[in-house]
């Protein structure tokens, strides 16, 4: 299998997370709609696809700012204060 070179990993990563959130998300939606079966296939894979393709460019341009945020909110283990007792 050919893999990709390790500096595009945070866009795999978007990739791959966009898919997932946005195919749960849709899935329960559309269950919402209608009952399990071929339409609810037929209408959460459409839904799945739309609402992919609109996210995975959100994803990918704001996961930068968001990783900076992260940081901000956050400190490096070895200044995490430690648990007394």
């Amino acid at each position: 299998m050919a893999r990709l070179p390790q500096k595009y990993a945070p866009l795999v990563f978007g990739v791959i997370q966009a898919a997932i959130t946005t195919a749960v998300a849709t899935a329960i939606a559309t269950h919402q709609l209608t009952e399990f079966g071929l339409l609810f296939l037929e209408q959460w894979a459409l839904a799945w696809l739309i609402a992919w393709l609109t996210m995975l460019p959100v994803v990918i341009l704001l996961a930068p700012l968001l990783q900076r945020a992260v940081i901000a909110l956050t400190v490096p283990r070895s200044t995490e204060a430690r648990p007394t007792g």
